[in-house]
């Protein structure tokens, strides 16, 4: 095997394409790229500050060395916590990867902006096995969904419009990058030839599954395209101020990381059979930290550059589902997809050099305030355009995390949780399975059933209330119990106020 740094410019009457890429051992029968359209500031005053969006996919809150945890080895991590302002009560709307990334992206929730779902109709299944599918209509069916995130306004669309560039890496289901705004990227929808991103349908056609293909080398294969981006950007004769998104496909499965990461998550104390593949990648994810910080500072960057960090959602490997097939654990009932903290809580970090001031934060706030809080500290003012009949519905935390202003422990953040598959576009009231609340110490979680059919899922039946702070692992259901009767109905009122599917 052999590495091989490429650089290729395409030229077209509508952009100039760099691809700069590392053949790795994954066998790319193209390399990983990022996309650019060498443009540099597009005008007007240039915003001082950087932004660096790292995105962790599939970790739960509890799985970090600065969040407690002495098993995991995240020192990386760790680093940027002690000198970040850190909401250790994060949450993500969704526990489904896709939903919750697109909210970040565009700071809306899964029923604004259109993507609640991981695969549009017919659904993965009938994608993916059924032989009349080809490769074209595969496409066309995904497209029908990409094109939701052109109609809303996005993060990099945003910076964009002030002069940014912006680079996509990793995990993103929208097709190509410049759906979502971005003007250099790595996912094109287009198979990778590699080892994660690619989709063989029942009718024999390879495609690009959908939720990243070239993007998805970043971490696991190089951290090249990134130093290529940087590289490109510092030598402009007027350099652009920057959005990187990093959203690497880790600590995610397939839980493949190499050995020296396997032997790392064994030294560490108390590590069981089942946690040892997912602690491994956790290693692995938390190394690329260290070099992604690593080629900021190399360049000059790092007193100009904000860090933020979020978690798609949450997993956690259950010791009873060991899947054969595949060779990995499976999450628990509780996690991924579920309704639960495990599942929908992150921690949320902010770092900008003699701006953020280090501090914990137990408030309870939300990725819905990432992109307010993001165009707060890099001077650009909210978008044009807001949803009808309502603004932007996240909070600004800058003044939180700068140290001017107390959090809001009083704030309710809200949620929403839908099936893998849609069945409809557009109509997410069909498919919602659960709504939850959470105000203070209290969580409600509101399940939906469908046609006669019980809630997606089966994680609860009726409604249930939990006290977060006594009980975070959400075993004891108080909503029947004496005394809880007015925080129930106080808080389904804060759910239908917020949104109200009808029946």
């Amino acid at each position: 095997m052999f590495a091989l740094f490429l650089r290729i410019a395409l030229r077209s009457t509508a952009m100039i394409a760099v691809a700069v890429s590392l053949v790795t051992t994954a066998g790319f029968a193209e390399p990983p790229t990022f996309i650019s359209d060498g443009s540099s500031n597009a005008g007007g005053s240039k915003p001082p500050v950087n932004v660096v969006l790292i995105v962790s996919d599939d970790q739960t809150y509890t799985d970090f060395g600065f969040m407690g945890n002495e098993r995991v080895h995240t020192p990386h991590l760790d680093e940027l916590a002690s000198q970040s302002a850190r909401f250790t009560h994060g949450y993500v709307p969704s526990s489904v990867c896709r939903p919750s990334l697109v909210t970040i992206l565009t700071g809306l929730y899964p029923h604004e902006h259109g993507v609640f779902f991981n695969h549009p109709p017919p659904g993965f299944a009938k994608l993916s096995k059924s032989p009349e599918i080809s490769r074209e209509r595969f496409d066309a069916y995904r497209g029908e969904a990409e094109s939701l995130i052109r109609n809303v306004p996005t993060l990099p669309r945003i910076l964009a419009g002030q002069g940014f560039r912006s680079l996509q890496t990793g995990k993103f289901w929208e097709g190509h990058h410049r759906n979502a705004g971005f003007t250099d990227g790595m996912t094109t929808a287009t198979p990778s030839g590699g080892k994660y991103g690619d989709l063989v349908l029942a009718s024999g056609d390879v495609v690009a599954h959908g939720n990243g293909d070239h993007g998805l080398a970043i971490g696991r294969e190089t951290m090249r395209p990134i130093e290529a981006f940087l590289d490109e950007v510092v030598s402009e004769s007027s350099p652009s101020p920057f959005l990187i998104w990093y959203a690497p496909f880790l600590p995610h499965v397939p839980h493949d990381s190499p050995e020296r990461f396997v032997r790392l998550a064994k030294s560490r104390p108390n590590v069981k059979p089942h946690e040892l593949p997912y602690f491994a990648a956790i290693a692995q994810f938390d190394e690329t930290i260290g070099q992604l910080r690593s080629a900021i500072e190399k360049r000059g960057l790092a007193k100009q550059t904000l860090f933020v960090f979020v978690v798609d959602n949450g997993w956690q490997p259950d010791a009873g589902k060991f899947r054969q097939t595949k060779g990995e654990w499976d999450h628990t009932d509780n996690s991924k997809r579920a309704p639960f903290d495990a599942g929908l809580r992150t921690p949320i970090l902010f770092h900008l050099p003699g701006r953020t001031v280090p501090a914990t934060y137990e408030a309870p706030v939300s990725s819905i305030d990432l992109l307010p809080t993001i165009l707060a500290a890099t001077g650009v003012g909210p978008p044009n355009r807001s949803l009808p009949n309502r603004s932007l519905p996240g909070v600004n935390l800058w003044p939180v995390a700068t140290g001017q202003a107390p959090a809001d422990g009083e704030r309710a953040v809200f949620g929403e949780l839908y099936p893998g598959d849609a069945r409809e576009l557009g109509k997410p009231e069909q498919d919602i399975a659960y709504r939850w609340v959470r105000r203070g110490r209290y969580k409600l979680i509101v399940p939906h059933a469908h046609a006669g059919h019980p809630p997606w899922g089966g994680y609860l039946t009726r409604p249930a209330l939990f006290d977060i702070s006594s009980d975070p692992g959400e075993a004891r259901d108080l909503s029947r119990r004496p005394g809880y009767q007015a925080v129930r109905d106080e808080l389904n009122s804060l759910l239908d106020q917020w949104w109200a599917p009808g029946p």
